[in-house]
């Protein structure tokens, strides 16, 4: 007696599962790429491109101690109000430099 031959599953039904596996592990263990590309013309080197990626999820980027989209303003609106505050103090203080009696006056109720 002969068993009939299992035929492979169609693209997009397997595949999702060990896709969703994959990309938990890669984020919890995090990967890093690294290359160099150099162009050199008789022994001259004219350009050199330095590559480096992480792939990590952001708690495992915070445990190695990557957290630069923390404090720029473009990316968390924690470090623009931080950076607008900054500015307004600054600019407070070359007021105060310029006309010293002014801004004494605006900032009384």
């Amino acid at each position: 007696m002969t068993t009939p031959a299992r035929l492979p599953e169609p693209y997009g039904q397997g595949g999702g599962a060990n896709l969703a596996d994959i990309l938990e592990r890669v984020l919890d263990k995090g990967i890093v790429i690294a290359g160099d590309i150099r162009i050199n013309l008789l022994d001259i080197e004219l350009l050199t491109v330095k590559l480096r990626l992480v792939i990590a999820s952001v708690d495992k980027a915070k445990e190695m101690g990557i957290d630069w989209w923390e404090s720029d303003p473009a990316l968390s609106t924690r470090a623009r109000r931080d950076e607008l505050q900054r500015e307004n103090a600054e600019l407070r203080e070359r007021l105060a430099q310029l006309e010293p009696g002014r801004v004494q006056q605006e900032e009384a109720p």
